[in-house]
């Protein structure tokens, strides 16, 4: 016998307990209706299953072992920090002590000793309790700062669907309504999760608050609600769920209506231009990191041995091979007359996924016809920026970009040494010509 995950004829992935030599499944250990089973603990002699994680929205714990659940309800009441998720790194064989961690939202990983072998309290009486000794925290230098907690939320979509969002709120408005950034994931078949996330403290510093939303499409909740996405993006349900992810911000207080970016990068990226051309007045601006304008042309550079990537690419967006006229529908580049809304491109023109052609053109053809854009181009990046000077120079211009469309702080812009960051559209050249005239 063995264990297996499988979504073989159910929603979810679930964890089972199999016949290795005739597939038959012995017993379902566990399952969750609403998100796949993560991570599973097993004896490490007589490999029984201890306990399964599952994350809807935050890291839970289902126990088989009543000896370790009172060591996590421990750890749990025992915390330095309040809010934090546990997590074990290791044990001893006997397992009396442990290298445990605490992750935590608004600050650096804390690492501890949980120790459970017998001590001797001050009358030299041997004693069973257990003790946390602090080891270290994964970036020191973050302690003096104050960041900013994330919650996870609830979305419920306009036809009823539930979705999971993060919300990190600006540091200084607590509360109270702020401008917002959309921060949209890519993939789009990935998933955003709980936790430190330094873009989202960088934006909370700077006045703005931050919400992420696992829209359908997204992994990890499900066969369902992955495929509720096929075929939906742009102008279907994909990007309906960030406008409404958007609307519900706005009606709980959060956002200003008037001062809202959407922001993203791949995938995310193709969402800011789709929100900027299909929903022209919900949003003030927009930052399209790596982001692809026209479908057609993002598949049609997909190298051969992508082939097989490609073919799951088109049944889940739609055949834009054959169908000229759903390709022109989702792809924003064919409505760039209806973009309103300041926009900042940053591309690398060795990315081997999202073409450089595929901000060339959106951005020639908004500025051609006179609709505000910048573009900043990297000729040593591919899909997304690796090089600290680059991305230190990227991030300096967003600050600048949100601080002039959204008014939140934003520190003085300074050349950064090392920096490649051409700007085509001042240098009057596109189609990978970065050379100035």
């Amino acid at each position: 016998t063995g264990y297996i995950t499988s979504s073989l004829g159910r929603e979810t992935t679930a964890l089972l307990k199999v016949d290795l030599e005739t597939g038959e499944t012995i017993e379902e250990i566990f399952s969750n209706d609403k998100c796949n089973v993560g991570g599973v603990t097993l004896d490490k002699d007589t490999k029984e299953v201890r306990a399964i994680t599952y994350n809807y929205a935050r890291t839970e714990r289902v126990f088989f072992d009543k000896e370790l659940e009172k060591d996590y309800e421990f750890l749990k009441a025992n915390a330095p920090i309040p809010d934090a998720e546990v997590g074990v790194v290791s044990r001893t064989l006997d397992e009396t002590k442990w290298v445990i961690s605490y992750y935590q939202s608004d600050g650096p990983t804390s690492y501890y000793v949980y120790d459970k072998s017998p001590g001797r309290n001050d009358n030299e009486k041997e004693t069973s309790t257990p003790s946390l000794t602090p080891l270290f925290v994964s970036n020191p230098k973050l302690l003096p700062y104050k960041f900013a907690p994330m919650e996870d939320v609830r979305i419920t979509a306009r036809d009823g669907l539930e979705l999971v969002g993060y919300l990190t709120r600006a540091v200084e408005k607590g509360s109270g309504t702020s401008p917002l950034i959309l921060l949209v994931h890519g993939g789009p078949w990935a998933r955003d999760s709980w936790g430190f996330r330094a873009q989202c403290q960088w934006f909370a510093n700077r006045g703005y608050a931050t919400l992420q939303v696992n829209y359908r499409g997204s992994t990890g909740y499900g066969k369902t609600f992955l495929h509720k996405g096929d075929k939906q993006w742009g102008v279907g349900d994909m990007q309906h769920d960030l406008t409404d992810a958007v609307q519900w911000a706005i009606d709980e207080g959060i956002a200003d209506k008037d001062n809202i970016c959407i922001y993203g990068g791949s995938y995310g990226g193709y969402a800011c231009l789709a929100g900027l051309t299909f929903t022209p007045d919900l949003y003030k601006c927009g930052v399209d990191i790596v982001g692809p304008s026209n479908i057609k042309t993002l598949l049609d550079s997909v190298p051969p041995y992508w082939a097989p990537l490609r073919n799951g690419m088109l049944k889940k967006i739609g055949d834009v091979d054959n169908d000229p006229e759903f390709n022109e529908k989702i792809s924003p580049l064919f409505h760039v007359d209806k973009i309103k809304a300041p926009l900042l491109i940053g591309h690398g023109a060795n990315d081997p996924r999202v073409k450089q052609a595929e901000a060339d053109q959106i951005a020639f053809s908004m500025h051609e016809k006179g609709i505000p854009v910048e573009y900043v181009l990297y000729p040593d990046e591919g899909h997304g920026f690796a090089r600290p000077e680059n991305r230190i120079d990227f991030n300096g211009r967003v600050e600048q970009f949100l601080a002039k469309h959204l008014g939140g702080r934003a520190e003085e812009m300074v050349e950064v040494e090392g920096s490649t960051a051409r700007f085509p559209l001042l240098e009057g050249s596109s189609n990978g010509d970065t050379s100035s005239e």
